[in-house]
């Protein structure tokens, strides 16, 4: 790899893989996703849980703002709830990347997995009870966020310890791929299930995949810190290395600026319900919200699907300026479409955008970085990933009602287009970085 701005992570140990995949693919096979990682069993395992948890995580997502809305007759207390979710995840996303990098990576994942699919289980609990209580909810919410920041920095740490360099990119495409499908799947899943068997049996249903995940989990080898970190204690300290690290490593600040860029100028999902219902009115108001906010994760997983010839590329800081660049323009492209097809079909370029820029960015975070700070890399990028589109949920909610929706939108794609230029012209690291 380009080390002009990056130390140079020591490879730990690779399960051999189930036999090899030529070099050079040839015809459709070279769009194709790139599947090297998956004969590489350990991390087969670890993706295949994923499957399974990535629609059940969706039908509790669902069904926590449809039972308080229940409850209370009140978006406002919708709101409050994901706000409410928002602070544990931040504060144990941050802490758990200290963690991850200090203790075994499969034990903190037996531990925080477990600790979800026992929310998950309360969740059931409550809902069975009829105990319609916010206060409860909010509580239970709060605590799986807390989980989640715990358990997301491992995770994403462990794949560089499961794949080769060279297949990082792979595995990310092959990640994200499922994790978007998910959000598609999931929550249509829940719409068609709640009339059916009733809100209550969704956090069931999670709990039960969650098992999947663990046993998942149980089954990979031991992940354990490679240098002396596991001598060291994970508190604000060794957090704050983690800033420290990414400040003196410029390839990692911008991949993270990067997302920020593209995630709170350019996300304008919080303005497609005023879309919905005026600029394409004319479609059918539910149709189109429903298109709307389903059309960037379609265009994900079809990125995902035929990522076999970017997921070999080399210069991945060229890959992340040029996918932001390019979320950026099809945003805009967006803001300008008056037909709601033609809309959709921006949204969706902007979705295969996003995937290519999660698939690098990832990447470089796993190779620019050494083990021993891999997991705080990841908790940072689980807040910024977090945090970014709740920022631009009030940033283009506030520009959208002073500006017009249409306006917000495409002045922020714009915006995202001039701002990630301008920061690849002036800091050469990121567009140099390459492996």
């Amino acid at each position: 790899m380009d080390t002009s701005d990056s130390s140079t992570a020591p490879r730990a140990e690779t399960p051999d893989a189930e036999g090899s995949e030529p070099a050079a693919r040839r015809g459709w096979r070279r769009w194709a996703m790139d599947t090297r990682p998956l004969r590489r069993p350990a991390y087969r395992r670890l993706w295949s849980s994923t499957i399974v948890t990535a629609v059940g995580s969706q039908l509790t997502a669902v069904a926590v703002p449809k039972q308080i809305y229940d409850i209370t007759g009140s978006s406002a207390w919708v709101g409050a709830a994901s706000l409410a979710g928002l602070l544990p995840l931040v504060v144990f996303a941050l802490w758990g990347g200290a963690v991850a990098d200090t203790m075994d990576r499969r034990k903190l994942l037996l531990i925080t997995n477990s600790g979800i699919a026992v929310t998950s289980l309360l969740f059931w609990a409550q809902a069975v009870a009829g105990l319609e209580s916010v206060a409860v909810l909010m509580a239970l919410l709060a605590l799986q966020q807390a989980f989640w920041g715990l358990n997301a920095p491992a995770r994403s740490a462990s794949i560089a310890r499961l794949v080769p360099e060279d297949e990082l990119p792979a595995a990310n495409a092959l990640g994200s791929t499922v994790m978007q499908t998910g959000q598609v799947v999931g929550p249509l899943l829940a719409g068609v299930l709640i009339p059916v068997i009733g809100l209550p049996e969704l956090y069931l249903i999670d709990a039960l995949a969650l098992c999947a995940t663990v046993w998942a989990v149980y089954r990979l080898p031991a992940l354990v810190p490679l240098t002396g970190a596991a001598k060291r204690r994970a508190g604000v300290r060794e957090v704050v290395a983690g800033f420290r690290y990414i400040a003196a490593h410029t390839v990692l600040l911008l991949s993270f600026l990067a997302d920020i860029v593209a995630m709170v100028l350019g996300m304008p999902r919080a303005l497609f319900p005023q879309l919905a219902a005026e600029t394409y009115a004319p479609w059918g108001e539910g149709l189109a919200l429903g298109l709307l906010f389903a059309a960037i994760p379609i265009g994900a997983v079809a990125g995902g699907l035929f990522s076999g010839t970017f997921s070999r590329a080399r210069r991945h800081g060229w890959m992340v300026i040029g996918a932001v660049v390019a979320w950026g323009a099809a945003i805009a492209g967006f803001g300008l479409s008056g037909n709601l097809w033609l809309a959709v079909v921006f949204l969706a370029l902007a979705g295969v955008a996003d995937m290519v820029s999660m698939v690098f960015r990832g990447a470089i975070l796993l190779s620019a970085a050494t083990d021993e700070m891999r997991g705080r890399m990841q908790g940072v990028f689980t807040v910024v990933v977090a945090g970014g589109p709740r920022l631009a949920d009030v940033l283009h909610g506030t520009a959208g009602s002073a500006f017009g929706a249409r306006t917000a939108v495409t002045g922020g794609g714009l915006l995202v287009v001039v701002v990630m230029l301008g920061l690849a012209l002036a800091v050469p690291a990121l567009r140099r970085y390459r492996v």
